[in-house]
């Protein structure tokens, strides 16, 4: 399974951001994968956003639900991001990645597939 992203690479503050992950090798509708966001500010930690499931569903971190979105185009094999109003607090690298989760219903699971990742900067 191979995932590769791609995204603006820069955006002024208060804009949205929207990335693509496509997905090669394995189909985002397979039961049980689910398929996540991930993203890591210069010099910090990893940060989770959010996944979206093989069926559908989805699920965000609290502290960015309010201003995130994912979503999917399965004709494509491809999931999205979308995060609103963005600042320059979020320049990160943003990484999309295949989830095992731990049980059949989203429970946190572990990363088992990764992007590369795709910079983005946002500055004005």
């Amino acid at each position: 399974v191979q995932l590769q992203e791609w995204g603006p690479g820069l955006l002024k503050p208060s804009q949205t951001l929207s990335l693509t992950c496509a997905v090669y090798g394995g189909s985002i509708t397979t039961s049980y994968y689910y398929w996540s966001w991930i993203r890591q500010p210069p010099g910090k930690g990893l940060e989770w956003m959010g996944v979206i499931g093989y069926e559908g569903s989805t699920y965000y971190s609290p502290s960015l639900k309010s201003h995130t979105s994912i979503s999917r185009d399965t004709s494509k094999n491809q999931f999205s991001l979308q995060l609103n109003s963005v600042t320059p607090e979020e320049t990160a690298m943003y990484y999309c990645a295949r989830v095992v989760p731990a049980s059949s219903s989203w429970d946190g699971g572990r990363m088992d597939y990764w992007g590369k990742g795709t910079l983005v900067t946002v500055s004005s």
